[in-house]
């Protein structure tokens, strides 16, 4: 079994939630996104512990 990568892309985000990378985008402006990581090159990562921690977060504001 593969150990899961450290950190994802927008597109690995987006494609788990099976939203658009301009809705990403738009919650990422709004704050409403998971903290994210700019790199040197301007590309953008998520950490995966931030990651599941704010899905975390989005479980108990739903119900």
């Amino acid at each position: 079994m593969a150990t899961p990568r450290q950190h994802l892309t927008i597109a690995d985000v987006c494609s788990d939630l099976g939203i658009s990378r301009r809705t990403f985008h738009e919650w990422r402006a709004k704050g409403r996104a998971p903290r994210c990581l700019k790199l040197p090159n301007g590309d953008i990562r998520i950490r995966r512990a931030e990651y599941d921690r704010w899905l975390e977060g989005c479980e108990e504001a739903a119900a």
